[in-house]
């Protein structure tokens, strides 16, 4: 009985791999809208990000990652984060950017927030 179970299987998944080819699958893709340019008609791989006056963050919507480096990036404000102490949101460039800040918070905040106010001075000096 148990290799009549595995033999069951093995042709279950011999029928499923061939089932699912790569014309298969990129068919169901183009058929979603995954190669349209259109936001309104790109199904479930269209961007969401969020209108100009629904989300605000500190530092002008600029990453707190690259201010650290002495770099102004804006971003969206799609990908944010939201200090339980303060309360204040800080917008993130890119996935990446929020989990590197992630590890260390308050930190990153502290020399964003130096590097910010260094810009802002040079900036209002000119």
């Amino acid at each position: 009985m148990h290799h009549h179970m595995i033999l069951f299987l093995t042709l279950a998944l011999v029928s499923v791999s061939s089932a699912t080819d790569q014309g298969d699958i990129r068919s169901a893709a183009a058929g979603q809208g995954a190669g349209s340019t259109d936001p309104a008609r790109a199904g479930i791989w269209k961007a969401i990000a969020p209108s100009d006056d629904l989300m605000h963050g500190e530092f002008d919507d600029h990453d707190p990652i690259g201010l650290t480096s002495g770099v102004k990036i804006k971003a969206d404000c799609s990908i944010n984060w939201v200090d339980p102490d303060s309360g204040k949101r800080y917008c993130f460039s890119s996935a990446t950017s929020l989990v590197l800040f992630l590890d260390a918070p308050q930190s990153y905040l502290a020399r964003a927030s130096s590097s910010w106010d260094n810009m802002s001075r040079r900036s209002t000096t000119h």
